[in-house]
């Protein structure tokens, strides 16, 4: 008899045809301008059971430029594995053809030439036609949201998450996880989850003062689909009050708690589930660990970490799912649920290429009504980029170059320091900067700017500490986003060297002399957890120093040296 495993291999094989194949196809078709949104959403379909899966929207409800990593390092166990190849060793390992429209979508090299030609993604209005287009097809197909979703916008900021929510509520959902959306705080946040027509699922988000499980987040419901029961469990960011600012959401706690993760899958096991779904805003890595932990997860949909892979990985029997952010990408898969257990599956990694598929006119028309209160501050003009501004990258980003840039000199100081977050756009060379593109790179709850006096001790430690957070060869460790970005300091950094060890040769550009342990420096950042903080609006600074700019610029950064990966 072929056992599980088999099926689970002959499904990766389906995935890839489906999925790297189909992509390779459309560099011919695009070069005629034959690329439809016909071919885009192309599905043999399969089983008895349909999940699409979207995470890490960051409020983007228009198509946007999004440019992918160009470093994205793994470490320890992880190294050299998917997500953490890119590039021209992304395309050779996938079959991608150079200057096809999947080498613009998913690797970064001739970004800004490609996207010329393709043009832009993503859009919740074009979202919205292939999730009807889908559910068209396959009625009762379950979407489903990883999180990263009310946050990242002028709009989300200034309607405290409403005008996401309303686009959201027409995408109709069948359950969502977090973890961004906490910053709203907790008031907000219950206030709006109560609202919702679906399921918020978060089996790890508990009562701090208890440490006992919250009723307001279910840690998993359930569908009837197919002639199949499917358990979906949720899974919130695990490092909530380390990454952001615990003091906005004080009543809860959060963690990884795969133990728990593990009752979870035995208890909807034990009540009949066919098929068990989590629905993830671990992180790619920290998903691939847990699934070789907790048994008996059939598929993991994983976020926060913005990756978008053609194929699933799969880590014993578990398939996990990667569907990239911002939009730009959401996941089909088919799955074959037979007699209480997921005998295979097949997949798609869809891309939204705006200018190929159709606006949903229901949906434009509610982000358009949304947006219109604020249309004539999101579309101001403040200057004009000479370069590509991007963020994506383990240590550095043209936008968080210039924002570093605005800090230095709107605030005075030495020494700047921008979080090393993925979420936003990226803008053309030669394009105009709007007041909206500023805010789709600082919009958060928490953005003064502070200015300070840091010894050069302190920054060795913080750097150190940031550093860890990335390069634990422990992936439950891994409790941020990418690098710190630095302005007016230059570090070398090994990323194979234990935490403490990693940082040094810390140099002060301005005066190319090392930085001084014993010495004070001004330092500027933004984006500080600590309650309290003091500054302007980190959007005000920016936008004050590219007004006075008119025409920014920004020199490829070698400040970084990078060796041990």
């Amino acid at each position: 008899m072929i056992s599980r495993r088999d099926f689970l291999q002959v499904s990766m094989a389906a995935s890839a045809l489906v999925g790297a194949s189909g992509f390779g196809n459309w560099s011919r078709l695009a070069a005629q301008q034959r690329l439809t949104q016909d071919q885009l959403l192309e599905f043999d379909s399969f089983g008895n059971v349909t999940l699409i899966h979207m995470c890490d929207l960051h409020a983007q409800l228009k198509p946007i430029w999004f440019r992918e990593p160009e470093i994205n390092l793994g470490v320890g166990e992880n190294k050299g594995l998917v997500p953490h190849i890119t590039g021209a060793d992304f395309r050779r390992l996938y079959g991608i053809e150079d200057g096809s429209p999947s080498h613009y979508a998913l690797t970064y090299n001739d970004f800004s030439a490609l996207a010329h030609s393709y043009g832009k993604m993503g859009g919740l209005d074009r979202v919205s036609t292939v999730v009807k287009a889908i559910r068209a097809e396959r009625p009762g197909a379950l979407l489903l949201d990883a999180g990263d979703t009310w946050h990242g916008s002028y709009g989300c900021y200034h309607t405290q998450g409403q005008d996401v929510v309303n686009a959201m509520n027409l995408l109709e959902p069948d359950a969502m996880t977090f973890h961004w959306e906490f910053t709203l705080g907790s008031e907000r946040l219950r206030e709006l989850v109560n609202g919702l027509p679906f399921a918020a699922l978060g089996q790890n988000i508990f009562d701090a003062e208890w440490d006992e499980p919250t009723e307001e987040f279910p840690p998993y419901t359930f569908f009837e689909r197919g002639g199949a029961k499917i358990a979906v469990i949720g899974q919130a960011f695990p490092y909530m009050p380390i990454a952001n600012p615990g003091w906005m959401f004080p009543e809860y706690s959060f963690g990884i708690r795969d133990q728990r993760m593990q009752e979870m899958v035995d208890e909807v096991r034990a009540k009949g589930a066919d098929v068990v779904v989590c629905l993830s805003h671990n992180g790619f890595d920290v998903d691939r660990k847990m699934a070789g932990v907790v048994n008996g997860i059939d598929v993991i949909l994983s976020g926060h970490t913005h990756d978008a892979l053609p194929e699933p990985v799969i880590v014993n029997d578990t398939v996990i799912v990667a569907s990239g952010s911002n939009g730009k990408f959401i996941s089909r898969v088919d799955l074959d649920v037979q007699n209480g257990q997921m005998l295979g599956f097949r997949h798609k990694l869809i891309p939204i290429f705006s200018d190929v598929i159709e606006a949903d006119p229901e949906m434009a028309a509610q982000i358009d009504a949304d947006r219109a209160p604020y249309e004539d501050k999101l579309t101001e003009v403040i200057g004009q980029s000479e370069d590509l501004l991007y963020r994506r990258g383990n240590f550095n980003g043209t936008w968080d170059d210039l924002i570093c840039q605005a800090l230095l000199s709107e605030r005075d100081a030495e020494i700047a320091m921008s979080p090393g977050v993925r979420w936003g756009p990226s803008i053309l060379p030669g394009a105009d900067i709007t007041r909206e593109d500023i805010w789709n790179v600082t919009s958060m709850t928490y953005p003064k700017a502070y200015r300070t006096e840091m010894t050069g001790e302190y920054i060795k430690v913080v750097m150190e500490d940031v550093a860890d957070n990335l390069f634990n060869p422990d992936p439950y460790y891994q409790q941020g986003g990418d690098m710190v970005r630095v302005g007016g300091m230059g570090y070398r950094i090994d990323v194979s060297k234990p935490q403490g060890e990693r940082i040094s040769n810390l140099t002060l550009l301005a005066t190319g002399e090392a930085i001084d342990p014993e010495r004070s420096y001004v330092v500027a950042g933004w984006a500080s957890v600590n309650e309290g903080t003091e500054g302007p609006d980190i959007w005000d600074v920016v936008e004050a120093h590219i007004a006075k700019q008119g025409t920014v610029s920004t020199p490829p950064n070698t400040s970084v040296e990078v060796v041990g990966a």
